[in-house]
């Protein structure tokens, strides 16, 4: 039996709910996915101040170990180098697995998210993940993120744009609560529609069923021992 923990890195427990829907929706009947949401820090991440906050309580999950696998389901894959270094397994965040997922069904990709201020993230996120030549656009649909389940039709509108003016082969959504309308707007859209929460619980689980995890020579070796003060003293390391 695999065992997968899908952190919602921002405190809505609503959101956590549709995360952990969403990527059981998708597991294998030998896996067992628990999503939860961050103990601490921002109730939506929509600003680089919101996603540093929100990473001590992504990485406080993942030292607590006991899982196979691990998807970070924010689509600015906060903490990810970080919690890559302490997890026992593999960890995966949802903007890298979609866009990795996006290039094998289509030449060109193009990016929908939440609010206009976020679309910076996303566009570093395509350099540094070497997606580059592969993406043909970013588009917002200006819905914050805690209302953007309920959002479809502007949720639809930014896609239907990005699709027509771009003319990208597929769409991928920028925010993990999204998630719920990929059926629905590629049938009508007539392009694959990539949920990154869903691309990365498959991802996490053919990475352990191959037996595979993060490589521990290098960068993504544990952090040196080292003691932390203050309110971050129970993160200090071991080696």
């Amino acid at each position: 039996m695999t065992r997968l923990l899908v952190i919602n890195p921002n405190t809505a427990r609503a959101m956590t709910g549709l995360i952990g829907r969403t990527a059981r929706a998708v597991a294998a009947a030998g896996t067992v996915v628990d999503a939860v949401g961050n103990a601490m820090g921002p109730e939506s991440i929509e600003s680089h101040y919101d996603e540093a906050l929100a990473v001590p309580g992504v990485l406080a999950e993942i030292r607590r170990g006991g899982y196979d696998g691990y998807v970070i389901a924010c689509f600015g894959d906060p903490g990810l180098d970080a919690a890559r270094e302490i997890a026992d397994g593999p960890v995966i965040g949802i903007a890298e697995a979609a866009m990795h997922t996006a290039t094998l069904l289509g030449r060109s990709f193009s990016v929908v998210t939440t609010l206009s201020r976020t679309i910076g993230r996303a566009r570093d996120l395509v350099h540094r993940y070497g997606f580059e030549r592969a993406c043909s656009g970013f588009h917002a649909c200006d819905v914050p993120v805690l209302e953007v389940e309920a959002a479809r039709k502007p949720l639809f509108e930014a896609c239907a744009r990005a699709a027509e003016s771009d003319g990208c082969d597929v769409l991928v959504l920028g925010c993990a609560g999204m998630a719920g309308f990929c059926a629905e707007f590629s049938a009508e859209l007539r392009v694959p529609v990539v949920d990154g929460v869903s691309a990365a619980t498959k991802l996490a689980e053919s990475l352990i069923a191959l037996g595979l995890k993060t490589s521990d020579r290098g960068e993504f070796a544990p952090p040196p021992p080292k003691r932390y003060s203050g309110p971050l003293s129970t993160f200090g390391t071991q080696g």
